[in-house]
């Protein structure tokens, strides 16, 4: 039986979906974008510090559903510039460092216009 993680330390789900899923030993979390739980917007700019409110939101996600960025075994990354890769994997690398499988591509458009969204599956 699976049930869905949320915590208040991480920003609220923005349309029918929930911050993550517990089922069996695995979390699959949402994609998580550069949203400051405290105040529901995006407040920093820029590549690198939208990727480090994206790991922050993570770990508070991972931590709600009982896990973290050491039980990672896969992630999702959408970037909306693929010419800022080298930039967010610099952030990336300091918190997986396990290094779990990966896919980063880049998209269009991501919601509310962020330059960076990720998911991970991860072991609980």
């Amino acid at each position: 039986m699976s049930k869905t993680v949320h915590t208040d330390t991480a920003p609220a789900a923005i349309g029918p979906y929930s911050q993550a899923v517990v089922t069996g030993n695995l979390v699959f979390t949402s994609g998580q974008i550069p949203i400051d739980p405290a105040t529901g917007n995006v407040e920093v700019d820029g590549i690198e510090a939208q990727t480090e409110q994206v790991m922050r939101n993570l770990g508070e996600v991972l931590k709600a559903a009982g896990s973290g960025f050491d039980k990672a075994v896969k992630t999702t990354c959408f970037l909306a510039h693929i010419a800022d890769f080298a930039a967010f994997n610099a952030v990336y690398g300091k918190y997986f460092t396990s290094r779990p499988a990966r896919s980063c591509v880049a998209v269009r458009d991501l919601p509310k216009g962020v330059l960076v969204e990720v998911e991970v599956i991860a072991e609980v």
